[in-house]
């Protein structure tokens, strides 16, 4: 498997939930403080969350095929969920920060696997 698609497959599922999360009020209030609501961000931030997790679910199928890469997208998904908890109650304030880093930490790893493997790594 691709260590790029697996990174792919984990960073745009806890993005997709970060996403996700900070379209509802009370976690928006709890990561940018009281009285602060998503507004017209909310649609936004919602279609992006879902966005995310169908290409984390793409790179999970394209990564370990149809059979494995269901189950390899509902661990992820797992994982990403449990994350996204642990970072609203434990960390709210650096919340959004994470979330930039994780759709970056996406987004590059979406252009690394749609690049050609270069000539150097085939053996002769």
């Amino acid at each position: 498997m691709d260590s790029s698609l697996l990174s792919l497959v984990f960073a745009a599922s806890l993005a997709g939930f970060c996403a996700l999360s900070l379209a509802m009020d009370r976690h928006s209030e709890d990561v940018y403080g009281r009285g602060s609501t998503p507004g017209r961000w909310r649609r936004w931030l919602q279609l992006g969350g879902a966005v995310l997790l169908c290409l984390s679910l793409g790179a999970s199928l394209r990564a370990a095929g149809s059979a494995i890469g269901w189950v390899l997208w509902l661990g992820a998904l797992t994982a990403a969920a449990l994350s996204t908890v642990a970072l609203l109650s434990y960390a709210p304030r650096r919340f959004h920060w994470i979330a930039f880093a994780a759709t970056a930490v996406a987004l590059c790893s979406l252009l690394a696997s749609l690049l050609p493997p270069s000539s150097a790594s085939l053996t002769p």
